[in-house]
């Protein structure tokens, strides 16, 4: 199964020879303190009986000012038929002209299928007003690590990632949800945590993110702004060490200057017995206890919940009990399926959605191991279909691009089983 949640290095560096070079402090400029706001949350405060999700914003088109072409969307240079890496293709019924952006794909009548750019604040105001609709709480907005650093031939990703932030942040306090940064630290060396440490001082000084009055959304957890670090103890071959890990760790819990925060971990499946995916050092479990909460990612690991021989809630009920025993709150990570066939050529819908059962099941299962809390997996990953935002039963077709539809079902069919599951986990309805 996949080890990593995100679409990585192959496409990541893949450069755009037209984009003109942003300098350093051109990509941080746009970073400023949050505007007055009159936003419905007011301090949010805890992850009980809240459903939160990942956002990763990354999607960009040609027009949308990025200068990064159909960045997230291409296989490399191209995105056309036969070269793509979305298994899924967003529904974009009820957006504006001025959010869709045509492509060189055409549905089955001949017309030219759309995309979105996660540039657009217009389109970033959308999804969280969905979040706000279906009744998720938050997201953590994604921050990939690398990011910035001097494999990049400039730094218009750091300056748009930036941007992306800015643009969630105001969608937030316009919906009323909450959000929090997470870090991915995936495809990170141990040199890089001098930049990331930059990276990080630059969010707080620049943008005052956490500590800014006028942003009432920011989520707090044990009184103190809260930010997510992902991976954190993988036994897959990474460049960096769990020595710095913990550095970057204390940084943002310690720090005179720069600290004050609570953490959250993304940590393997097999975090608590140091198993499967998870490495086998002896300071493993003494650098999870500097976390206030632990969230092993669950994507890929199975593929159905079977309830009958009680493994999977029996999991998750050990897991909830060492965080219990050792003051750490517990989040497990939930999805809808898996599929990532055009971007790597594995068989198309590997973890089938099944109408959504799969992904009521965990709910279930979340629910039957006396857990309130939830994060969803991903709220608009089409790379690797486990978007749980609108999805078109209406893809592209030819070319040699396969895509999934949303299996005859409305477009919103996992927004409101998020919504149901929200409901089943504070207790407000009954599974079934």
């Amino acid at each position: 199964m996949m080890k990593f949640p995100f679409v990585f290095l192959g496409v990541l560096l893949a450069g755009n020879p037209a984009v003109q070079a942003v300098t350093m402090d051109e990509a941080y400029s746009v970073l400023k303190p949050a505007e007055a706001t009159r936003s419905e949350v007011r301090n949010p405060s805890g992850i009980q009986g809240r459903v939160l999700t990942g956002y990763q914003g990354w999607f960009r088109t040609p027009g949308d000012g990025s200068g990064m072409g159909f960045y997230h969307y291409r296989n490399g240079r191209k995105f056309e038929p036969g070269s793509c890496t979305i298994d899924i293709w967003p529904d974009l019924t009820g957006f504006d002209e001025d959010e869709k952006f045509d492509t060189p794909f055409k549905h089955k009548d001949g017309s030219t299928a759309q995309v979105f750019s996660s540039m657009n604040p217009k389109t970033v105001n959308r999804h969280f007003r969905w979040m706000k609709d279906y009744g998720i709480d938050g997201a953590f907005v994604q921050r990939f690590a690398l990011v910035g650093a001097k494999e990049y031939r400039s730094y218009e990703h750091l300056k748009s990632d930036n941007q992306k932030l800015m643009n969630c942040r105001k969608a937030a306090n316009a919906n009323g949800r909450c959000y929090a940064l997470m870090y991915d630290l995936s495809g990170l060396k141990d040199d890089d945590f001098e930049r990331l440490a930059r990276d990080w001082k630059n969010l707080r000084s620049k943008m005052k993110l956490g500590t800014d009055p006028n942003d009432r959304a920011y989520l707090r957890q044990n009184g103190k702004p809260l930010v997510a670090i992902w991976g954190v103890g993988f036994d897959d071959d990474r460049g960096y060490s769990l020595a710095k890990a913990e550095d970057f760790v204390r940084l943002l819990k310690d720090n005179p200057d720069w600290g004050g925060c609570s953490i959250m971990l993304g940590v393997p499946f097999g975090w608590r017995e140091q198993e499967r995916d998870a490495t086998k050092d002896e300071n493993l479990h003494r650098v999870l206890k500097l976390a206030d909460i632990i969230s092993p990612w669950s994507v890929g690991r199975y593929n159905r919940v079977d309830f009958k021989d009680g493994k999977h809630v029996g999991n998750l009920v050990k897991d909830r009990k060492w965080c219990e025993e050792n003051e750490i709150d517990y989040l497990p990570v939930i999805y809808p399926g898996f599929s990532w066939h055009n971007m790597k050529g594995d068989k198309l819908d590997s973890i089938p959605r099944k109408g959504g059962r799969f992904y009521w099941d965990q709910f279930v299962a979340v629910r039957a191991a006396g857990i309130a809390t939830a994060y969803v997996a991903m709220f608009d990953e089409v790379d690797e279909a486990t978007a749980i935002f609108k999805v078109s039963n209406n893809p592209p077709v030819g070319g040699g691009s396969r895509f999934l539809d949303n299996e005859g079902l409305p477009s919103d069919h996992f927004l409101k089983l998020s919504k149901k599951g929200g409901e089943l986990l504070r207790g407000e309805v009954l599974s079934k």
